[in-house]
């Protein structure tokens, strides 16, 4: 197959990922959401993904997400494009039951590109236990994929962001860094053992995290993914009307990040992250620059971050580590509502 570094197409596209949370918020701003009985969550939260209950013992999430390239190789692409898609169900407590491809091509690149992107994006859903029906493809100048998942759940064991109480400890289960490994390997600053590692990363899917959280009861977490760390345990705090600590020498990070930081490695991503949290959170004078950058970096197919009853936060996080997330660790803290939404220290 012809060898084409997907990344270095979205830099000659010049291309970003996401629109930034600010932009977005404001343009969202004047919606008018739709309320239904059945309707169980909705963008109000700004949750992971909606949930719809069909019957009383049964309810379906829906989710959808898509990007252009954070890997140079197609396979590798698809797998992680899609475990970010599915990670939604999983933030949710939820179960896969089937998806739909998303995929923007360009017409002048080879169909096997194409192909293998497919190939991977199957690969992890069937990984899932779900599968895909179908999808829907046009062209355009950057490769961009993705899926619409529909999962399902227990309309009483619905996890959301907006259910943590003051006195839950914080866990994080996978290793955050992504974004930065990302940048860094556009430059060809990373090396290939810490370039892998971030792909392994981003590839490893959170349904055994979302069983832990139903073996503990957990009702309150969030995927972490493009607001980074920050935003989102800025929304689980904003939703929850508490306050939340965040202990950034606690955070697990992938190989080479804080050495990447120091390097200057850090993705414009961040500094939207910044702009889009400022004024609701607050660090520590004792925070330095580089820790700073690393809870505002923006993450693709992140861990779980959940809030624990303090009885079962050991047990959480050693189950966690026996499920396949060797990182898994106790980052932070909810407390009464103060000033601002999030403190790092």
């Amino acid at each position: 197959m012809m060898e084409i570094d997907l990344l270095n197409l979205v830099e000659q596209g010049g291309c970003s990922a996401k629109l930034s949370a600010a932009e977005l918020k404001e343009a969202l701003s004047d919606l008018p959401v739709i309320k239904h009985e059945n309707v169980l969550v909705d963008i109000e939260t700004h949750d992971d993904a909606g949930v719809f209950k069909i019957r009383d013992d049964y309810a379906l999430i829906q989710t959808t997400d898509f990007f252009p390239p954070v890997c140079s190789e197609a396979y590798d692409f698809g797998q992680i494009a899609a475990a970010n898609a599915l990670s939604d169900v999983y933030a949710m407590g939820g179960q896969v039951l089937s998806a739909l491809n998303i995929m923007l091509f360009p017409a002048d690149l080879p169909m096997t590109i194409l192909k293998e992107i497919l190939r991977g994006g199957q690969d992890k859903v069937q990984e899932s236990g779900g599968f895909i029906l179908g999808g829907h493809t046009i062209t355009n100048e950057i490769p961009t994929y993705g899926l619409a998942v529909t999962g399902w759940i227990h309309p009483d064991k619905v996890v959301t962001n907006d259910q943590a109480e003051a006195g839950d400890v914080l866990i994080l289960s996978k290793p955050i860094g992504t974004g930065i490994i990302i940048s860094a390997k556009k430059n060809n600053l990373v090396s290939i053992e810490a370039y892998e590692a971030a792909k392994n990363n981003m590839k490893h899917l959170n349904d055994k995290g979302a069983e832990v959280m139903n073996q503990f009861g957990i009702k309150a977490a969030t995927d972490v993914t493009g607001f980074g760390i920050m935003g989102h345990a800025m929304k689980m705090a904003d939703g929850s009307k508490v306050s939340i600590r965040i202990n950034s020498k606690a955070i697990p990070t992938l190989p080479s990040v804080m050495d990447l930081i120091e390097m200057g490695c850090i993705p414009g991503a961040a500094f939207r992250n910044q702009e889009f949290t400022d004024a609701d959170c607050e660090f520590e004078d004792a925070v330095d620059y580089n820790h700073k950058m690393l809870v505002l970096d923006a993450q693709t197919s992140g861990g779980l971050l959940m809030a624990v009853k303090p009885k079962d936060a050991e047990a959480v996080v050693e189950q966690l580590k026996k499920s396949g997330y060797p990182n898994s660790a106790i980052v932070g803290e909810v407390i009464p509502r103060r000033n601002k939404s999030v403190y790092v220290y």
